[in-house]
């Protein structure tokens, strides 16, 4: 994997840049919708392609170890011939999937033993064994195994929990850089910072994965409950660390306002659920603001969804349409809010680099941040 740093914006830390898989090129900033399962939620991959404009999409490590499993994905000739995407994939390490089984889970040196959420078998994640599973996914982008901290956290669970991600991570890139990809393609490793919320030990994270001289590198922890001001003070702090030469990943960020922050803090890549979720509950992003598609007011409007994506599938449909889908729980209706949710996304990651290569990324964040944000 190879990344150019294409401009800096001169008035904020937003960057563009161009990633380079086998599977192709992604243009940074970038918003990597989640396929927990192998799929983006409600969404078709053609859809993906032309409505949506993804240029990559999330694989979840846990979920599809557990289902289909990994012979069947392999079997298939990895997760890009298995669900038909032939763009680049990234996976997670499964690491965010255990720490929200605490009821089930046990973290000791060697990983962390845990129950299956589907039929409570027992099952053992290791540094090792997660890379191997990547490696049977055949994600373009693996993530090293770590410990997400929930929040708040105390300081010397933090520190003990940063220490263990890092030896986690030495392990895996032992693992990775004596391991094959599967499928003749080059798959690449993500370290991960951890620390919580306090400055000290995301520094000390920060600087050790900085040392790994990794392709890119992964903020882990943050978006887990903490203020939105917290966030963007660890994510300004790591930012200032790791390389400048190197992809940043700030993980499960997040809201429209949440991403255009942090790309002015210096991030590159991002993912959320949210999109997806929020659109099978009605709630809508558009270019003007934040629609309930389920209240009253909509009922009648026969205008469009979004008239400032011109050409995306809002143009086709209008609100009353959609909240009659909505209102009568139609498939449809999931499928329409999600591929709108997702074009905004993508949208809005595509307009920010074009500000910071026209090198107006400042001045523009600052102007659309509260009308996006608004709810109408």
């Amino acid at each position: 994997m190879n990344f150019d740093l294409d401009h800096k914006d001169s008035k904020s830390g937003a960057r563009a840049g161009t990633i380079k898989t086998d599977h192709g090129e992604i243009p940074t900033p970038i918003f990597m919708p989640v396929g927990t399962a192998g799929t983006v939620k409600a969404v078709h991959q053609r859809e993906l392609i032309d409505d949506i404009s993804a240029k990559i999409i999330l694989g979840n490590t846990y979920h599809l170890y557990m289902r289909p499993g990994l012979d069947l994905i392999e079997l298939a000739g990895g997760l890009h011939k298995f669900n038909g995407w032939e763009r680049p994939i990234l996976t997670d390490s499964g690491g965010y999937q255990v720490y929200s089984l605490a009821d089930s889970r046990k973290i000791v040196e060697e990983g962390v033993k845990f129950q299956s959420h589907i039929d409570g078998s027992r099952h053992t994640f290791t540094p090792e064994n997660v890379m191997d599973t990547q490696r049977i996914i055949g994600a373009d982008i693996m993530m090293a195994f770590d410990e997400c901290t929930p929040y708040p956290c105390e300081y010397d669970y933090a520190e003990r929990s940063m220490h263990m991600t890092h030896r986690w991570l030495d392990r895996c890139i032992d693992r990775f850089d004596n391991t094959e990809s599967k499928y003749g393609y080059n798959q690449t490793l993500f370290p991960i910072v951890q620390g919580s919320t306090y400055p000290d030990l995301r520094t000390q994270s920060a600087e050790y994965i900085s040392k790994t001289n990794r392709d890119g590198n992964a903020i882990g922890g943050l978006s887990v409950g903490e203020p939105a001001e917290d966030m963007y003070e660890m994510t300004d702090l790591v930012c200032k660390i790791l390389p400048q030469d190197k992809p940043r990943y700030l993980m499960g960020v997040g809201t429209p306002a949440n991403i255009l922050e942090c790309i002015s803090l210096g991030v590159d890549m991002f993912d959320c659920v949210m999109p997806t979720r929020n659109a099978r509950n009605g709630m809508i992003y558009t270019t003007e603001g934040i629609i309930n598609i389920r209240n009253e007011k909509w009922k009648n409007d026969l205008s469009e969804i979004d008239k400032g994506l011109s050409g995306y599938v809002s143009t086709f449909y209008s609100k009353a349409y959609l909240r009659h889908l909505t209102i009568s729980n139609e498939i449809l209706g999931a499928q329409i809010a999600s591929i709108q949710n997702l074009s905004f996304y993508l949208w809005l990651v595509g307009e920010a680099r074009k500000q910071i290569l026209n090198d107006n990324f400042a001045s523009w964040k600052n102007g659309i941040i509260d009308t996006i944000s608004q709810r109408l």
